[in-house]
């Protein structure tokens, strides 16, 4: 409880008010964006949005949901926002948002190192996967969300080449057989980086990642594994599910 007396205008008064209202607000914790992005995910797989009848612009859509979301937690927490700059939605928390539909399970992130494919993206990924209904009676969409998934960040590497990794470490294999199995997957890289990867291999090896990751000039992010797997792998949470 605040005890105390205001003095000046109304908009000194505000001013005061709102500013109280900042300092009080929590932080937004990883624990927090779990439990409030089930409860934003429920919320609007039961709306109808007309801004969304006849959209079908993926990209459209992910903006919309974002930014739903980001307001629907600057109401009651505190958190730095993402920019151009740090290419991420929450960069306090290092977790990006991804919104994709379920007929497509995917997204583009840009590429900064091929490093990205076998040690991660270097942030966690919180996903919601939709699926959307337009409604020709009333001209209004749904965006029923099937699955809202985190990936943390030492799970968002390279299915395939993870594995293939761990298992060359597990069969004894050294630096040379490391290099020709990255060379042999196309990894954009020449033979010195190569080399130098594989020299950070043996230090500090991989942990088994669960996206797929295509090369592109931004990487392809694809979700079908980890929709299926979500609560079975650690780092692979279930956020919300529809009710089936």
């Amino acid at each position: 409880m605040i005890i105390g007396r205001f003095y000046g205008d109304r908009h000194t008064t505000i001013m005061i008010v709102l500013t109280i209202v900042a300092i009080i607000m929590p932080a937004l914790t990883i624990e927090v964006l779990y439990s409030e992005a089930a409860k934003f995910s429920d919320a609007e797989s039961q709306h109808q949005e007309p801004l969304l009848y006849g959209v079908t612009d993926g990209k459209a859509i992910g903006t919309y949901l974002e930014q739903k979301f980001k307001r629907y937690l600057k109401e009651s927490y505190e958190f730095l926002e993402g920019n151009s700059a740090t290419g991420l939605d929450f960069p306090g928390l290092l977790v990006d948002v991804k919104v994709t539909s379920i007929k497509q399970p995917q997204s583009s992130c840009p590429f900064k190192s091929a490093r990205q494919k076998i040690f991660g993206l270097g942030y966690s990924l919180l996903i919601f996967v939709y699926d959307k209904i337009d409604n020709s009676t009333n001209r209004t969409a749904n965006l029923k969300i099937l699955h809202t998934i985190y990936i943390s960040v030492e799970r968002t590497a390279d299915f395939q080449m993870t594995r293939g990794i761990i298992n060359i470490l597990q069969n004894e294999g050294n630096k040379d057989d490391l290099i020709a199995f990255m060379l042999d997957r196309n990894l954009p890289i020449d033979e010195i980086e190569a080399a130098n990867i594989a020299d950070d291999i043996l230090r500090n090896p991989p942990i088994q990642g669960f996206l797929t990751i295509s090369n592109a000039l931004q990487w392809r992010l694809q979700y079908g594994r980890v929709i299926d797997i979500a609560g079975q792998q650690e780092g692979v949470i279930a956020v919300y599910m529809a009710n089936k």
